[in-house]
C-alpha cells in the first residue's frame, strides 16, 4: 500500500492516477479527505502534514510513501512513519538542494527537509525536479484578459518538466527496486525560455499570443505582494544573480522509465482547456 501526500497538487494528482491505473494500492492524502479530482482506484485520507498525529490513520498500514517537503515537524512524521511500518519515502526536492546554500530561503529548506530524511532511519529516494511545465497555468489569468502575457525573468531557460513525468519517475522508486539512496535530477527535453513557452502555447491554442517581459523591479513588487521577502529574493538570486543553472536536459527520465520525457507541446495539449 502506497501513501501520496499531497495528492491533489500538479504531482501528486499525477502519481495517484499513475499507481491507480497500474493496479497499484494507494492512499491518497487530502487535507478533508473529500476531494472529487482523484481517480478510481484510490482511497482518499484527510490529514494535515502539518499536524503529525492527524496522519497516524493514514500512514498505518502504509509500506512505502511519497513525500512533498517542507512541513513542520517532519522529524515526527517520519518517526510515526518508522513506527507503523513504513520502510521506504520517495520525496519531491528541487535541484537547488545541490547547492547547499542554506542562505537562500528555498534551497534551505529543501536542504533541512532532504537531511531529515536521510536521517530518519527509513530508505529514502529523493527527486530533484528542474522548473515545471504547470506554472504555465499561472498565466490563466492574463488569458483571459487577453493575448499578451507579461512574465519575470524573460533571458532564463529552463528545461522544464512536466508533473506526469516527475510523477513517473516517483512510480519507479516506488515500486521496483534499487532505488534505494539515490537521488535523481529530472529534467524535460528542451530549455526554454518564457518567450518560448508563449509561442508554443499559442500554437496549441491558435491564438496569436505575444510575450511581454516583465522589468525585474516591477517583477519583484508583484512577488512582494503574494510571498514573503525571503522568497522573493531567493528566486531573483536564481533568475536574475544566475545562481541556478536548469538549462541543460538530462537523461533521467528516459534512463528510469524507458521512454523521454514529455515535450511542453505535449503538456499545453494536454491542459489546453484550462486556457478556455
Amino acid at each position: 500500500m502506497f501513501l501520496v501526500t499531497g495528492a491533489t497538487g500538479n504531482i501528486g494528482g499525477e502519481l495517484v492516477r499513475a499507481l491507480a491505473h497500474g493496479g497499484e494500492q494507494v492512499r491518497a492524502l487530502t487535507r478533508d479527505g473529500a476531494s472529487n479530482s482523484l481517480p478510481d482506484g484510490s482511497t482518499q485520507v484527510a490529514g494535515d502534514m502539518n499536524d503529525p498525529d492527524s496522519l497516524r490513520p493514514a500512514l498505518t498500514g502504509i509500506s512505502k510513501m511519497f513525500l512533498m517537503p517542507g512541513y513542520q515537524d517532519a522529524e515526527r512524521t517520519l518517526a510515526y512513519a518508522r513506527e507503523l511500518g513504513v520502510t521506504h519515502v520517495v520525496m519531491l526536492s528541487g535541484n537547488s538542494a545541490g547547492s547547499g546554500d542554506t542562505g537562500n530561503a528555498v534551497s534551505a529548506y529543501m536542504i533541512e527537509a532532504e537531511a531529515i530524511l536521510k536521517n530518519s532511519g527509513l530508505d529514502w529516494t529523493i527527486i530533484r525536479p528542474y522548473g515545471f511545465m504547470s506554472n504555465t497555468l499561472q498565466w490563466i489569468p492574463q488569458l483571459q484578459n487577453g493575448d499578451q502575457v507579461t512574465a519575470p525573468f524573460a533571458n532564463v531557460a529552463i528545461a522544464m518538466i512536466d508533473p506526469y513525468d516527475i510523477a513517473a519517475v516517483a512510480v519507479q522508486a516506488l515500486t521496483k527496486t534499487g532505488h534505494e539512496g539515490r537521488i535523481y535530477h529530472v529534467t524535460g527535453p528542451e530549455p526554454l525560455r518564457p518567450a518560448d513557452r508563449v509561442r508554443i502555447l499559442g500554437t496549441v491554442l491558435d491564438r496569436d499570443l505575444t510575450f511581454r517581459p516583465q522589468p525585474d523591479d516591477e517583477a519583484r513588487a508583484e512577488m512582494s505582494a503574494s510571498m514573503p521577502q525571503k522568497y522573493v529574493d531567493a528566486f531573483f538570486s536564481f533568475y536574475v544573480d544566475g545562481t541556478l543553472d536548469e538549462s541543460t536536459p538530462l537523461p533521467t527520465v528516459a534512463e528510469l522509465t524507458g521512454r523521454p520525457p514529455r515535450t511542453f507541446e505535449q503538456w499545453a495539449q494536454a491542459h489546453a482547456a484550462a486556457f478556455t
